[in-house]
């Protein structure tokens, strides 16, 4: 194939893609109605046409046949007469008008069969043509939904990509994380407190068993530990001997640590 074959098919190519996407189908199928129009009124007159020259056929082969007749009646007078060479002489132009309504005749039926098949092609394109308007309209309106729906479909595919759909959305994000930060921080803050409060409130009773075992280390008056109730009981006092064995056992084992 050469260089300017190829050239010229990808001008066509080109050329129909263009032409192609500049396509309107409720405009195209107005100019298709209307182009059938036109070419039902040409066939039209080309159909009257037709008939106008069937017409003036059949009336020259009726008229060659009528002269064919009285130049036979010539010849009958002639030789009636005893002119027997005019007789011949209007026998000969009976023949020629003889021969004259036989080729027309020929032409009047190749005539009305070419009429005929007019008329067949005029009533098929009426046919055509009525049955355009009326899908016309429907396919108007088809194209027309068609084309909303693919608008609205590029349209909806475009909002991940748009720029002011990113910012939204990323917003959003930052809101989000915003407000997970506040509730990790009110949380941390609240375990806190609640630690704090809880060790104010465990300090005495940690104080108060410390304070029983200095006394009972120094062999003093031991003091009652809290059971967890307001009014804890009263222990006996505890005397020196009976602790010896377990203050020397409690200094044993803090000599090996």
């Amino acid at each position: 194939m050469g260089f300017f074959d190829r050239l010229s098919r990808l001008i066509r190519a080109n050329a129909n893609a263009a032409v192609g996407a500049m396509e309107d189908p409720s405009k195209i199928l107005d100019q298709s109605v209307a182009d059938m129009q036109s070419d039902l009124i040409k066939l039209r007159q080309a159909v009257a046409t037709a008939i106008a020259s069937q017409k003036r056929i059949q009336n020259q082969a009726e008229q060659a046949d009528s002269q064919a007749k009285t130049w036979y009646e010539r010849a009958e007078l002639a030789l009636k007469k005893g002119e027997e060479d005019l007789a011949r002489e209007a026998l000969g132009r009976r023949k020629t008008c003889q021969d004259t309504a036989t080729a027309l005749n020929t032409q009047l039926q190749s005539q009305a069969g070419q009429v005929d098949q007019l008329k067949k092609s005029l009533v098929s394109l009426e046919s055509r043509i009525a049955e355009a308007k009326t899908k016309k309209d429907m396919l108007k309106a088809r194209a027309q939904a068609a084309q909303a729906q693919e608008q609205l479909q590029s349209a909806v595919g475009s909002l991940g990509t748009n720029s002011s759909m990113a910012a939204f959305e990323r917003m959003e994000e930052k809101v989000q994380t915003l407000e997970a930060r506040s509730q990790a921080a009110a949380e941390l803050a609240g375990a806190d407190l609640e630690s704090q409060f809880a060790a104010l409130e465990g300090a005495p009773e940690v104080d108060d068993e410390l304070a029983a075992l200095k006394n009972r280390l120094a062999g003093g008056t031991p003091v009652s530990l809290p059971l967890g109730s307001s009014a804890a009981p009263q222990l006996e006092p505890v005397k020196v001997s009976e602790v010896d064995p377990e203050l020397e056992e409690l200094k044993r084992s803090i000599d090996k640590l």
